[in-house]
């Protein structure tokens, strides 16, 4: 007796990875591809720089990190500095003492 035919399956073709994006926009002067990462891993520090404000984060780094992570903490870490300034700042003086106005002085009831 003869063996049995396998059915011969091409492999599927492999998926072409989309390059993540490694210039960004600037939170606080909101120019398009002005902030850059620079990732050292062998030190374990990768430093974002906006090229136009000059805006600097530096962040810890692992194996796993691209650079998307680290613009990501870096929003995160202006928001919560806004957050803690927001909450530490002393709010106005408030009107809600009613002041009394001097009555006139002119009245001479003698």
């Amino acid at each position: 007796m003869g063996k049995r035919k396998k059915s011969s399956r091409k492999p599927a073709p492999a998926r072409q990875k989309v390059p993540l994006d490694t210039t960004f926009t600037c939170l606080f002067c909101h120019h398009e591809k002005s902030v850059t990462v620079r990732m050292d891993r062998k030190e374990g520090v990768a430093q974002l720089v906006c090229r136009v404000c000059d805006q600097r984060y530096q962040s810890k780094v692992n194996h796993l990190t691209e650079p998307i992570d680290i613009y990501s903490e870096w929003i995160d870490a202006a928001d919560a500095a806004e957050r803690e300034a927001h909450v530490n700042r002393r709010p106005a003086a408030s009107s809600s003492r009613q002041v009394r106005v001097a009555a006139s002085v002119d009245s001479d009831d003698d």
